[in-house]
């Protein structure tokens, strides 16, 4: 996602190759400055001056290069250089090097997100060699190589030069020793002036020294040699159009829209302004102030330019600082869920796009200010792989576990064991449920499966249980109709009342079950009208607890072929509990002091109890005895 700011990174270290090699051409201003005409000392000064400020001015942006498509692209131009007859520019050689490690970083960065995409562990990453690199350095040796012996040749080519020079001023020398010769020599003394601009660069060290000498001896030449006045007031003429001319040039050039084409003409207007000869002294002073205000104006446009230039990228700079800052807060806040990452991420894209439309900061703080910002988005987006490889991964676990159960539900599909296998499938819903999410599809995809796995079961259930139910319906209409013939016998009054009330009871216990939805209801209608009944015939509670009781033998035997024979178990622990407490509670009456009133109160309280106890007790052995009589009737 930043490729953007890494072309911006680029454009920025261009820049700054491009300040060193401006310094670089300072320096050589400075040189040629001081070689400048001895006509007047104010002269070195101005353009030493004017030089310094092209050294404190930002370098202007590099020139549009061409752009290479692929690391191959750039090892081709690359060879072309190294095998060819041209001479290796550095500014070329840069932008390759700087273009090749380009492709080759966006490379390698891509192969190592695809690993940790795949799942795999960063810190076993390993990085590949790369044929293209090998073949990239050893073609970079070569041009190294080139450049290193280019370089000899320059060095040497200017020691070649300053000898030469050397022997030019040893000749103007001996020309100043033979005054009376002075006409004869002139003209030999102008082809030396022009043999001696032709001589191009020396060794900087020398160079002032060099100039001065020159210079020095120049002007004893004319000046003390008293050379032919027609002649000299001739050079002198032509040196002052060729300067005038220098000064209107650098006048129209404050009208160039263009302030970094205008102030490298004018450098090029000094150069030649220095290698014109002198005028006459009564105008030197004159000429050159002219020049040199018309090089005040660009100088100082060309100044105020690079001022907004800085003033720009201090702007530059506050904007990228507030983004880095949004973004930094942004990666700081929680995110709980995919929806929080996602609003998230479209927030840094939306920075990022307007990261890119912000131009570069001071050079001093331009790298700094954009490995801040990256190193931000790539905490964000890191956490955020990393989060959703943990939510695949989970998206996989959860989706495991409900294929399981939907093999689950089908082994139990086709079985006819309705009430144990309707448990298990309600069971495997709930359990359904506690399962987190996975993608939607695949969720829809997985549900339906299960679905349609449980209702083939409870489909095939309903089908089996429609006679049962059918029968459960008669059960309740006949069960209605005894419970309205107890109501009826509740109205009647005879000896036989209470043989008919029996017989009833008998026929709705011979009944079998009734739909669950209505047997509560049933059951309570049933025995309010038999409480009625026995209220009535003056029944003891215990008898219609025990009637109550044989009315559910039935029920009870139904649960199971053992199920009688555990309530008699139960029955009997709970006869022998209510004798222990019995025995207690008389055991406990004979401490108790009945002179007292309070007592005698407490005394009556456990007669009570103990005969509710002994009641309780004959009431469970009334049901150990129908216990045992309806296990006889099945033998």
């Amino acid at each position: 996602m930043m490729d953007s700011q890494e072309q911006v990174l680029e454009q920025e270290q261009n820049v700054v190759e491009n300040v060193v090699e401006t310094a670089a051409e300072t320096a050589e201003a400075v040189a040629e400055a001081v070689e400048a005409p001895a006509e007047t000392a104010e002269a070195v000064a101005e353009v030493a001056e004017a030089v310094a400020e092209v050294a404190e001015a930002p370098a202007e942006e590099a020139p549009e290069r061409k752009q290479y498509q692929s690391k191959k692209e750039v090892l081709e131009r690359v060879r072309e250089i190294a095998h060819g007859d041209e001479a290796p520019q550095k500014e070329e050689v840069d932008y390759l090097k700087t273009a090749f490690y380009k492709f080759h970083i966006a490379e390698r960065e891509a192969r190592l997100k695809a690993y940790i995409d795949g799942g795999g562990d960063p810190e076993q990453y390993q990085i590949t060699p790369d044929e293209l690199e090998e073949a990239f350095k050893a073609e970079m040796g070569i041009i190294k190589e080139k450049r290193q012996k280019l370089f000899k040749e320059q060095e040497q080519e200017k020691q070649d030069n300053l000898q030469k020079k050397l022997n030019i001023i040893e000749k103007i020398k001996g020309m100043i020793t033979s005054p009376e010769e002075a006409n004869k020599t002139f003209k030999e003394f102008k082809a030396l002036q022009d043999e001696w601009r032709e001589i191009k660069n020396v060794p900087a060290e020398r160079a002032n020294e060099l100039w001065r000498n020159y210079q020095l001896y120049v002007e004893q030449f004319y000046d003390l040699l008293k050379l032919n006045s027609e002649a000299r007031e001739y050079d002198f003429k032509k040196n002052l159009e060729l300067k005038t001319k220098l000064c209107e040039a650098a006048e129209k050039l404050a009208d160039e829209p263009d302030v970094i084409s205008a102030f490298h003409q004018l450098q090029k207007l000094h150069q030649e302004y220095r290698e014109i000869g002198p005028v006459s002294k009564d105008l030197r002073e004159e000429i050159w102030n002219r020049f040199k205000a018309a090089s005040t104006v660009i100088n100082k446009r060309h100044q105020s330019h690079f001022d907004g230039v800085r003033a720009k990228e201090e702007e530059n700079l506050e904007r990228k600082t507030a983004l880095c800052e949004k973004v930094e807060a942004i990666a700081a806040e929680e995110n709980k869920g995919s929806g929080d990452w996602e609003r998230h991420t479209k927030q840094i894209i939306e920075l990022q796009s307007e990261w890119k439309t912000i131009g570069f900061a001071p050079q001093k703080m331009n790298v700094k200010i954009f490995e801040r910002f990256r190193a931000a988005c790539d905490d964000f987006f890191g956490r955020k792989a990393e989060y959703f490889r943990t939510l695949k991964d989970s998206f996989k676990e959860n989706a495991e576990k409900k294929r399981a159960l939907i093999e689950k539900a089908k082994a139990l599909q086709d079985s006819t064991d309705w009430k144990s296998t309707s448990d298990k499938l309600i069971n495997l819903q709930k359990e359904w449920k506690t399962i987190g999410m996975v993608p939607k599809k695949l969720g829809d995809q997985l549900w339906e499966e299960f679905l349609a796995t449980c209702n083939k079961f409870f489909e095939a259930r309903n089908a089996a249980g429609a006679g049962q139910r059918g029968e459960e319906r008669d059960n309740l209409e006949k069960k209605r109709d005894v419970i309205a013939r107890l109501k009826a016998a509740a109205e009647e009054a005879g000896e036989d009342l209470q043989k008919n009330v029996q017989k009833l009871v008998e026929e709705y216990q011979s009944i079998g079950h009734v739909p669950f939805k209505e047997k509560d209801k049933l059951y309570a209608e049933y025995h309010a009208v038999l409480d009625k009944l026995y209220k009535d015939l003056n029944i003891s509670v215990a008898k219609r607890r025990l009637s109550k009781f044989k009315d559910n033998l039935k029920q009870v035997a139904e649960r199971g072929e053992n199920a009688l024979d555990n309530e008699r178990s139960r029955l009997m622990r709970q006869y022998e509990q209510l004798k222990q407490e019995v025995q207690t509670y008389e055991n406990n009456l004979g401490f108790l002091n009945a002179s007292s009133k309070k007592g005698n109160s407490l005394i009556d309280e456990m007669n009570r109890k103990v005969q509710k106890l002994k009641d309780e007790v004959q009431l469970v052995r009334d049901k150990i005895k129908a216990i045992d009589a309806e296990n006889a009737t099945k033998e």
